[in-house]
Order: structure tokens, then sequence, then C-alpha cells
């Protein structure tokens, strides 16, 4: 049932806002009320995402003392509550500050951990939770992590191969999935010049034959490289992300026509019949939602008066509430509330707690045996959908915007 979107500039109407906001509250319900914890399942003021749902193995089993927990999947739920804060959901700001403490305790204290795509996603959530959440009462526990990530990322930049910077800690491994949000939150916290040069290497190291974005290289024991030339959806939405925001910091006319090529590449190659394709559980749960988020922005934030960016908001637009229709029109219904699949075209399935679990294996989580018993899923669809909210009520991730000239 998706809708035929001629421009996100025109006003939304009652109804279309009402049915976008229903939609995220129930998203979030389920989320809340499937895998939303506090540490050990007990410690006060903290929350955690659980990674499965039904969970796997029996109470205080090996199988479930030893799941995986997925610290970038934690910060992309902090990344919905925040969303759904904006939405009016009233409890939601209390559980991201508990998600944020929680992800610290579970991590031993640590902000840090040995992934820079990782670090670079915690960054971008507290950075929103710092900008879009209510001030706490006392001292602002968010602005510690922040300037620690911050600089962590800032002084990863590697000039010995070429610039980038690595997807760990402990290899020479240079991807888009750590580069992208690295470079979103460098924009965000002022490193423009550093954020610009990032968006200029993906562009000049990445970009396809077909204009999609490809997913990274490794630099070999003897200086040569490895392509991997795989591309994804979430390497296409971070590159969105960060061109888009290079081009309201600095009005770069090249940073528009890279946005402009890289969303006909999305809509061409990784759309069916308008919907973002799925790339299962797991770690690949999440790459179409945070494709969607990044369509979104540049539904809502690009700037500029022109017919061409009237156009390119209206394009970015149509993809998402198109995917966040599907997901809604083929999820299932447990005990009220909505489950999703990792393929909005399809009917999700209702997992009944058999097989494997989510795992964690050579730095990736692979997928549950029912992918839609994955976190990483769940999340996706309801990123998908808060991102179709902004598109539909025309809320801004930003407040303001510069307005580049001729565009």
């Amino acid at each position: 049932m998706a809708r035929d979107v001629e421009s996100t500039e025109v006003a939304p109407s009652d109804d279309a806002a009402a049915e976008a906001a229903a939609r995220v509250r129930a998203a979030v319900a389920a989320l809340r009320a499937r895998h939303l914890r506090p540490i050990a399942g007990v410690l006060p003021g903290t929350r955690i995402g659980v990674a499965s749902w039904p969970r796997p193995g029996r109470p205080w089993s090996t199988e479930r003392l030893t799941a995986s927990w997925n610290y970038w999947w934690q910060a992309h739920l902090v990344d919905v509550l925040i969303d759904a804060a904006a939405l009016g959901d009233p409890a939601a700001p209390r559980e991201a500050r508990a998600v944020i403490r929680g992800l610290r305790v579970r991590n031993i204290g640590r902000w840090r951990n040995a992934y820079y795509d990782d670090m670079a996603w915690l960054a971008i959530a507290l950075e929103r939770a710092r900008r879009r959440l209510p001030r706490p009462v006392g001292p602002d526990c968010l602005r510690g992590g922040l300037t620690t990530l911050t600089d962590v990322l800032y002084d990863a930049w590697d000039p010995a191969h070429g610039g980038g910077i690595p997807w760990r800690t402990t290899d020479l491994f240079f991807n888009v999935p750590a580069n992208g949000p690295a470079g979103i939150v460098l924009a965000r916290r002022d490193h423009v010049a550093r954020a610009v040069a990032t968006a200029d290497w993906i562009h000049r190291e990445f970009t396809l034959p077909n204009g999609l974005i490809a997913d990274g290289f490794w630099v070999e024991a003897d200086g040569g490289r490895r392509t991997v030339d795989t591309a994804f959806t979430y390497c296409q939405g971070v590159t969105l992300g960060l061109e888009l925001e290079c081009f309201r910091r600095t009005g770069g006319a090249r940073h528009f026509q890279r946005l402009e090529a890289l969303v006909d590449a999305v809509e061409r190659e990784m759309t069916r019949d308008g919907v973002l394709i799925g790339h299962g559980g797991g770690d690949g749960g999440l790459f179409s939602g945070i494709a969607a988020r990044y369509l979104a922005l540049v539904a809502t934030d690009l700037p500029g008066a022109s017919r061409a960016a009237a156009a390119l908001r209206s394009r970015a637009g149509r993809i998402v509430l198109a995917s966040a229709d599907a997901a809604w029109a083929h999820r299932a219904e447990v005990a009220g509330l909505p489950l999703f699949g990792p393929d909005w075209s399809t009917p999700a399935v209702v997992p009944d707690g058999s097989g494997s679990g989510a795992s964690f294996v050579a730095g990736a989580v692979r997928s549950s045996s029912t992918p839609e018993q994955d976190l990483s899923v769940q999340l996706a669809a309801a990123m998908a959908l808060t991102a179709a909210a902004s598109v539909t009520l025309r809320s801004p991730e930003h407040t303001g915007s510069v307005t580049p000239n001729g565009s």
C-alpha cells in the first residue's frame, strides 16, 4: 500500500500524521516488551537490548549467559528511543539514557571498544541524545563519552595508507561502515574539514560503476589492496548521511551532485517496487533501517529552494515511505504487538524459539535461525517507521540548515 508521494514539500494530512506516529508507538512498544531489560534483569537505572526474542536456551543456561549483546545494536536502540521521544513517548527519554548507562556497564565501564564502526555509531547516538533529549538534572553524563569517542575517531585517520580509518584497531580493513558514521559525527562535532576529507575519500575509493558504494578494502602484508566490492544498503545510507552533512556545512556543489547520483543508484539498484531490499538477520538486519534513516535525512534536511533540491527530497522520501508501508503491511502480530521481517516485501514469520540465536563470529553477528528473532531486524523496521514519520511530519534532524547558493 505504498503511497505515491509527489513531494515532501506538501503538508501532511492529520490522518497521515496520526498513522505514522501510531506505527512508531506500536513498534517501540514491541521493542519494549520483548527486548528491553535491565542489566542482568535486575540492575536499576540500566536497560539493554536483548539480542533475541524468544531468547534461546533456558534461564541461566550457558547459551543464554554467553549470548552476544552487540554494542552497535545498542547504539541504534538509543537512536530509535530518541526518535520516539521526539514523537511524544513519555518513557523514551528515560529509557534512552538507561540504555546508554547499560551499554557502558556491559562494556565494563568503558566507552571504547576495538571496533571503530561501533564507536562511531555510539558517538552519533550520544550526540543526538545531548542535542535532542531533555537535559537531566545534575551533570551531563553524556559529554565525557562523546568527547572521548570524537577524539578516538578523529585520531584514527590513517594517512600512511591513503586516508580513512580502519574497521577495528587490530587490522587494516578500511570500510565505509566505519568511515561513513565517523564522518557524520565529526561533521556534527565541527570537524568539518575531516568530514569533507572522509566524504571525498569514500567517493574516490569506493564508487562502483553502477553508482553504488562498495564495502571496503583490505591492506595486505605486501602493501597491496584486496577490494571487497559488495554493496550493502547501509553503505549507501551512511554515505548519503555524510554527504548531506558536508553539503549543509559547506554548500559544496560536489556533495549535492553525489547525493543526486547515489539516491538514483539506490532507487535503481537497491529497491524492489520502490522498497529497500533486505540483508537477512544478524548484523545484516540493521542495514536497510540505516539506509532508511539517512534517506529520510535527505528528505527532511537537504537545504535549498531549487527545483532540483525539491525533487531530490521527494525521491528520497518516496523510498522511505514505500519501505515503511511495506514493512508495516507485511508484519505479523504477537500478543497485539507487531513483529517485522528482514525482507519488508514478504510476510514476517513468527519465531517459535527453536534453533540457534544470533551469534558473534569473526567480528560480526550471524543471524538467528529465524531472522525475525533478532533485535537487529526489529530495530531496522522501527527505524524505517521513525524515518517515515519524520518524512510525513516534515520533522528535520537539525533545527537549522545552511542554504547554499544555487541549490
